[in-house]
Parts: C-alpha cells; structure tokens; sequence
C-alpha cells in the first residue's frame, strides 16, 4: 500500500474514532451566577471555588458549588475581573482587566476588599495572574512603550511592583480571557503566551527571557493564543485561534516536549477557537471555549467532544489541591466536570 493512503486511511480511522468515542465524564450545571460574563475562576481545594467577572462581581463557594455568596467590590460596577487567585477560603486577590488597572484583596472571605494597586497609564491592560504561592506571584499586561507590563508581588498581593518586561512587536499583545495566558512553573520561572498580529511564547528563567516564534494561528488582532498548560518542566498544551472565526481549526493547538523550546501541531485539533486548556492527569486534558468542549487522552495529540453541554465555558480550572474540575463563562454558567459512574 503507498505510503500517502496509509496515512490518509490511519488519519480517517484516528478522526472518526475521536469525534464518536464514549466519554466517562460529564458537565454538570451548578448555577447561574448574577454576572454577565465570568473568566476569572480559581479552584483552592475540591470544596472551595471562587469566580469574578463584569458589573465588578466575584463569588464564592465553600461547599464544592452547591451554594454560593456573591459579592459588589464598592466602587467597580463597570468594572470587569477577568481573574482572581484564591488560597483558601478567606484570601483571595482580584484583577480587573481595562483602563484604570486596579487590584483588590479580601482576606476575610469577600465581605470587604482592599485595593492594593491602581494605575491610570493611558493604554494599561491587564491580563492574567499567577502565584507560585501564598506569598509571590505574578501579573501580565499588555504593553505600554513597546514593552510588556508585567507585575510581581511577595507579600500576597499586599503590594506589587513593577518588573522590565520583554519587547513587544508591533500589534503584539495577550489575551485575557481565562486568566492562563500566564503561568507560573518550577522554580522562579514563568511563561506567558501572546497574540495579535504576532503570536509567541515567552518564557522567564528567574534571570533572563527565552522568546520562542511558534506556529500558532496569528497576524491579526483576533488571533493567536488563549491559553496553555504545563504537566510537568517539559510537556505542555497551548490552545487558542480566532475569536471571530470561532470554528476555525488552523494551528489553534500546539504541543510542547521540551519545556517550550519547539511546538509542532496535534494530529487531531479541537474544533475551533478555544481559551482555556487544563491537565486532568499525565495524559489526558480538556480544553473548553465558548462554542465548546474536548478531551484528550493522549496529551493533546488527538481530542473528542464532549457533547452533553455544547455552549462551552471561558475558563476551565482544576483544584489546586484536589481532582474536581470547574468551569464558568458566559451569561454566569458555572459548571463541574462529573466522571459517569
């Protein structure tokens, strides 16, 4: 048999087999939160989840979802949080996405807040938030004089201060639209994917920048990376795409081996603009957007939807410490994912 139909007929067995597999899991609706849009989503423990989003909104639930305290940071009705990092019940920090750029804490379970930074720069944009743990993070924002703003704290999100970011390209931004345009990794290191008219990743050794020009989709501002994951120091997922071409499938995935150095294109993409990507285990991932939902089994290489709940979300978390896995996104949906039993 020639080589090119082997192929074609190994691809076709690998395509239907991944759009009709049974799944094990399942979305299931929590509630509907009092919140327009929500992509701010961080998971703390099983139990504990937090969420924000427009109308200067965030929300809390310490009972695995089943009930939920929602909260006004005074002052913020306009103001949209795309995302927020909790590390228990209590503490929580909240970044608001927009110009003036402003950053709340709450350490008494959302009943006051505490603004810890604000800065009315013309342009300013922030876009995504990171702790290595309680004490230090990290936040990415577009660019301001043709570099990127990144911001970093070590006392909790108490204060922040200003770190030199890498040069940015003409057009060149991030996207914040799940709060994982950025991640922090082992060590000191952190990464951070952009967008726009380039898309590259950009990663961070504690002491100097490695800059990678990958093949994602790009050269227009609606284009480019949304989000990605790392399992380990060397394999990771980015996905993203098109926001106004949802179904466009076009080097909207990529996956790494060596800890961001190369990425090369999956053999089975998800089916089009997606902006959240999380780990479940060493090998299987989900991957969810507004128009939809998938799962890999094989680190990202081949995905098949996940067809019980097809309006997809924004954001897609797993707990911190634990297993369970949320999600939440337009029109205040927030869901769980469920393995049938």
């Amino acid at each position: 048999m020639k080589p090119a139909i082997l192929l074609f007929i190994l691809f076709m067995g690998t395509h239907t087999y991944a759009q009709t597999s049974p799944s094990p899991y399942k979305i299931r609706s929590l509630t509907t939160a009092p919140i327009n849009s929500i992509r701010g989503l961080s998971v703390v423990t099983d139990s504990i989840v937090w969420v924000s989003g427009t109308q200067g909104k965030a929300g809390r639930s310490t009972d695995a979802g089943n009930s939920w305290e929602w909260y006004d940071i005074p002052g913020c009705d306009t103001v949209d949080f795309r995302d927020i990092e909790a590390f228990n019940s209590e503490r929580a920090v909240i970044v608001s996405s927009g110009e003036p750029a402003r950053i709340f804490l709450t350490v008494d379970g959302g009943k006051n807040w505490k603004q810890t930074y604000y800065n009315d720069t013309k342009g300013i944009f922030l876009d995504a938030m990171d702790f290595w743990n309680e004490r230090e993070g990290v936040i990415i924002g577009d660019p301001i004089n043709d570099l990127f703003t990144i911001l970093r704290t070590s006392n909790g999100g108490e204060t922040w201060e200003p770190m030199t970011g890498p040069k940015a390209s003409a057009g060149e931004a991030c996207f914040a639209a799940s709060g994982t345009t950025l991640r922090v990794l082992k060590g000191k290191d952190f990464a951070f994917a952009s967008g726009g008219t380039v898309s590259r990743f950009f990663r961070f050794n504690g002491n100097s920048w490695h800059i990678t020009a990958w093949p994602a989709t790009q050269g227009l501002s609606t284009t480019g990376i949304f989000s990605f994951a790392f399992r380990d120091g060397s394999n990771g997922v980015a996905v993203g795409g098109d926001y106004k071409d949802v179904m466009q499938e076009n080097r909207n995935c990529l996956i790494t081996k060596d800890g961001g150095r190369t990425w090369t294109a999956p053999v089975l993409a998800p089916r089009g603009y997606r902006t959240g990507v999380e780990y479940l285990d060493s090998k299987r991932l989900i991957v969810t957007g507004p128009f939809g939902t998938e799962l890999s089994g094989d680190g990202g290489s081949t995905w098949f939807p996940l067809g019980n709940d097809p309006q997809g979300y924004h954001v897609i978390r797993k707990a911190k410490n634990g297993s369970r896995v949320y999600m939440a996104g337009g029109k205040g949906r927030i869901a769980v994912l469920d393995i049938k039993k």
